[in-house]
């Protein structure tokens, strides 16, 4: 199969969308000009440009792309092509209104945005599928031509007619009989019980709380069609082009696909990444993103978009300070990015996203972001020869699984405050605060390579999965848990003696007597200073722990906060976030795991790539970092003895 390196070579991908239709045709060279100037060596076409290659239904205008595909070409440019089907036109919702999504109320959505397709409708399939076609056999020779990119963020749901007829049909796949489908979704309960396959709909509006299995299969059927939608135009790519790689670019920690999925399907994994420069967690989200897609690629990804400076869809945007871009995306590379692009090249004038920052932004080539931009490109042209390709190496593994995330999301759980996401990203901020890098995995993958595994809540977990992590631990690995795991099996039925028995027995668990969920802001106590938020659990151990500690105080006072038999721990509430740390920090520590370097300072982090070091700093002050050895530093080229000092969002790129 195609990958990564095969358009890299040794480069660091750099670029980003350039949608040159929305301008006068005389800007374009002025575009490749600066691109060239500024280290561009990639740029992404087409993503949105449907209405501008078939204007109406059957006709096909090429020429000004074939302008633009030989105008890159000649200099040195390579093209991501993308096909266009994201954004269908507005002809096509009006002949053929059966393309158009339907929510969950019976709304149809419109065209006047994006991603207004369903992703269920036979016409738009055979419309899309044609000019995918098309575009593939008119550029499949075309040396510009270096990947492929599928459709953009696919996100759209759809609850219409279609979509129902298609639920069926996957459903009747899954269960094959309405007796199974009534069992595993629980329907003797408020009487929802199905004599008749047209009777079953995809959970629109109630007038109660929704049948929660339905709800997850729904959630599961919207993935898989998404996903027959790429591999349809993927499978057509592919037959022109057999020796390019294919990708998709997912949105970071979105919830609608499942991704572990998606990237089996993918030549190229790839994310699209905003982190908010306000945020003080904003680089340990970028962090823990860039652990999941690299973990999901199994090696090299790519950076499909960021943001040069502000984004347009929060509340309040604010542009990224000085160095930061810079930061950010030097953070990238190091967690095993061999592609930094952008969303877009050139900042929109008119249009909903004008506001959206490009790297070369209103303000013109003088500007702070293209100025930015230029550094950057030289940046990554000084590295690239000495990281691309290169491994990160981790010996802790994360466990996320989009359907236990699928099955937490509902309306009638013990708390609204705990959600997967948030409870993911606090346990992955207590190790990168704690300098320990870590790969994100499946419950079911093989774990055996991974000195400790890191469960922060996996509300369902299948049998395979349990026996997954029992074996783990009996072959030596050291298990991490948080609350709320194992409860449900994967048709959302709750476990008997709510959590896994095979957990229970794992952890020194005898009865897991109530969950005791805690209101917004409130804490629990326990032993060795440790404080609680989110939740707690009446918990009786069975005798056979090595190690408790209790609560202290309340309803559950002397009962285990914390467990530990062996080499498994069982975390029974959510540690505020230095007593998380220091767990992790001692549960690391017991099974052989250090961070990438000791004394680290609390703002700097430091990842292995291959044989380099990568130090980023994300304060604003002088700090100084001791290396030991002799070092020299790629970006700047001076030598390192000992010690470096970085400045305000510095970074240093150390090869021995």
């Amino acid at each position: 199969m195609p990958r990564l390196s095969d358009v890299t070579r040794g480069r660091i991908l750099y670029g980003g969308d350039w949608n040159p239709e929305q301008w006068p045709e005389e800007t374009w060279r002025e575009d490749v000009r600066l691109m060239r100037e500024a280290g561009v060596n990639s740029v992404t076409l087409g993503v949105f440009s449907w209405s501008r290659i078939e204007p109406r239904p059957g006709e096909r205008h090429f020429g000004w792309l074939d302008r633009l595909m030989d105008l890159a070409h000649d200099h040195g440019i390579g093209v991501v092509l993308a096909t266009p089907t994201a954004s269908p036109p507005p002809w096509m919702g009006r002949l053929h209104p059966d393309t158009l999504p339907v929510d969950a109320d019976g709304h149809t959505e419109l065209w006047g945005g994006r991603q207004h397709f369903s992703h269920s409708s036979a016409t738009y399939r055979r419309l899309a599928a044609a000019i995918t076609e098309d575009l593939a056999a008119r550029y499949a020779a075309h040396p510009a031509l270096t990947l492929w990119h599928i459709n953009n963020e696919y996100c759209t749901h759809d609850h219409g007619d279609e979509a129902a007829a298609r639920f069926r049909t996957w459903l009747r796949h899954r269960y094959g009989n309405l007796d199974a489908l009534n069992t595993a979704w629980g329907t003797a309960f408020w009487s929802q019980t199905y004599g008749d396959w047209e009777e079953v709909l995809p959970p629109r509006r109630t007038h109660y709380l929704k049948n929660p299995a339905q709800v997850l299969d729904f959630r599961r059927f919207t993935s898989d069609m998404l996903l027959e939608c790429f591999t349809a135009e993927r499978d057509i790519v592919r037959r022109h082009t057999p020796h390019l790689p294919v990708t998709t670019n997912f949105m970071p920690l979105w919830s609608g696909q499942d991704a572990w999925r998606w990237a089996e399907e993918e030549d190229v994994v790839s994310v699209d990444l905003y982190p908010d420069p306000d945020d003080p967690s904003g680089a340990q989200h970028g962090a823990l993103v860039q652990d999941m897609t690299r973990s999901q690629a199994r090696g090299p990804w790519m950076l499909m978009e960021q943001a040069a400076g502000a984004v347009n869809w929060r509340p309040v945007n604010r542009p990224k300070p000085h160095g930061l871009n810079r930061l950010w995306s030097l953070q990238a590379v190091a967690r095993g990015a061999d592609a930094v692009c952008y969303f877009q090249w050139r900042q929109s004038r008119q249009g909903a996203e004008k506001y959206h920052s490009g790297m070369l932004g209103h303000a013109g080539p003088d500007g702070r972001a293209h100025q930015e931009t230029r550094r950057l490109g030289a940046d990554l042209a000084r590295i690239a020869p000495h990281v691309a390709g290169g491994a990160v190496a981790a010996d802790v593994a994360v466990l996320h699984d989009w359907h236990a995330w699928w099955a937490s999301d509902q309306e009638g759980r013990p708390s609204r405050e705990t959600g997967h996401a948030e409870i993911l990203g606090a346990w992955h901020r207590a190790l990168w605060r704690a300098h320990l890098t870590t790969d994100v995995a499946h419950p079911e993958h093989d774990l055996t390579a991974y000195r400790m595994v890191v469960v922060p809540t996996l509300h369902l977990l299948t049998d395979r999965a349990a026996d997954n992590l029992v074996a783990y631990v009996r072959g030596g690995g050291t298990l991490v848990c948080g609350f709320g795991t194992g409860v449900v099996d994967e048709d959302d039925r709750v476990r008997p003696g709510g959590m896994d028995e095979r957990l229970r027995a794992l952890f020194g668990i005898r009865i897991l007597h109530e969950w005791w969920p805690l209101e917004p802001g409130a804490t629990v106590e326990a032993e060795g200073g440790l404080r609680g938020t989110l939740w707690s659990e009446e918990l009786e151990p069975d005798g056979t722990a090595d190690e408790t500690l209790a609560y202290r105080g309340g309803e559950l006072d002397g009962l285990p906060a914390v467990l530990r038999k062996g080499r498994a721990w069982y975390v029974s509430t959510l540690p505020e976030p230095d007593a998380l740390r220091d767990l992790l920090t001692r549960a690391a520590a017991g099974a052989g795991v250090r961070p990438v370097l000791d004394g680290l300072p609390e703002a700097v982090e430091a990842v292995r790539r291959g044989g380099l070091l990568f130090l980023l700093h994300h304060g604003r002050g002088d700090v100084a970092v001791d290396v030991p050895g002799i070092h020299r530093d790629l970006l700047t080229g001076a030598t390192v003895t000992g010690r470096v000092t970085l400045g305000r969002y510095g970074v240093a790129v150390l090869a021995p």
